[in-house]
């Protein structure tokens, strides 16, 4: 049925929906402000869809590739289309032989409010293939070759905070707020404690994870869960001081320099050792470290760095 309004505000039946034969005219006459409800409805259908094509963005600069959550209007909360674009966005930027790092940041007041309660990850979409569980963010982000910097701009809840655990450098606002908030509903930060765990430790995951209690950017940094605090207007300044950093690194050097942290922190110490001394000497007898020390030796900059 489709409904139009008069200028006194009373509406009238202008369409009755008559099954197999269509529709037809019941009344109307005089000055009318036409609603029909139907294509109202398919509308905002139609503006949910695209809200959702553009859950995150992705641009490149300065040799980082920046992907930024981008449902301020839900604080950026993950749900099926957000984590799925998510997905697709570090793979490309992972399979981008022109980006050195990969930053993660988010449009609003708020960093990721944690799990979208009404199309939590892993929940099919309609047209965009796969559903991507949550999970598999996180290992991506962890397994990337390219270092993952969080650029935190506001609060993270919940869920949100396994982004923050997964990334390798963590640059957060001091007016940021995060809590680990599942016990407040009666869950637990289960997923999450995989990455976020080996930053806190039992001492501060324990009392943290056990009430829920909110904390700041500064004390994220004193717990371990992030490297660095800084106001919210030095925030980009201060991750593409990061990006830099990682710049003035060999291109290899830096991939395996990450894959070494990952991996030696699970060996035993002797086979850290056997590990290590083989990483060592295929390095030092590789192209780029060859032209490394011959570029400190010759007080010049290696290849791999962009003059000026």
């Amino acid at each position: 049925m489709l409904l139009l309004f008069t200028r006194e505000y009373k509406f009238e039946v202008l369409f009755r929906e008559t099954g197999s034969s269509g529709l037809f005219m019941e009344s109307g006459s005089g000055l009318f402000i036409k609603i029909y409800l139907l294509r109202v409805k398919a509308n905002n259908y139609m503006d949910d869809q695209n809200i959702d094509s553009q859950a995150a963005l992705y641009a490149q600069r300065g040799g980082a590739a920046w992907i930024t959550l981008n449902r301020p209007d839900n604080r950026n909360a993950l749900s099926s289309a957000l984590v799925s674009q998510l997905y697709a966005h570090l793979n490309r930027a992972n399979d981008d032989d022109s980006v050195r790092c990969i930053v993660i940041t988010a449009n609003g007041s708020a960093f990721c409010a944690g799990a979208d309660l009404k199309s939590p990850p892993g929940q099919a979409i309609e047209g965009d293939g796969r559903a991507v569980p949550y999970h598999e963010i996180l290992q991506t982000m962890m397994d990337s070759p390219k270092p993952v910097i969080a650029a935190v701009n506001g609060a993270a809840f919940a869920g949100g905070l396994g982004l923050i655990g997964a990334a390798d450098i963590v640059v957060t606002v001091d007016e940021a707020i995060f809590s680990f908030s599942e016990v407040r509903i009666g869950v637990i930060p289960a997923v999450i404690s995989v990455v976020c765990l080996p930053k806190l430790g039992t001492h501060h995951g324990m009392k943290l994870f056990l009430t829920g209690e909110r904390f700041s950017g500064q004390q994220a940094v004193d717990f371990g869960l992030a490297h660095r605090a800084v106001p919210g207007a030095d925030l980009i300044a201060a991750v593409e001081e990061e990006i830099a950093a990682i710049n003035l690194g060999g291109p290899k050097a830096v991939v395996e320099a990450k894959k070494l942290v990952r991996k030696i922190t699970q060996l035993s110490v002797d086979e850290g050792f056997d590990v290590a001394a083989e990483w060592s000497v295929r390095l030092f007898n590789s192209e780029e470290g060859t032209e490394g020390m011959a570029a400190f030796r010759e007080k010049r900059k290696p290849g791999w760095i962009q003059s000026d």
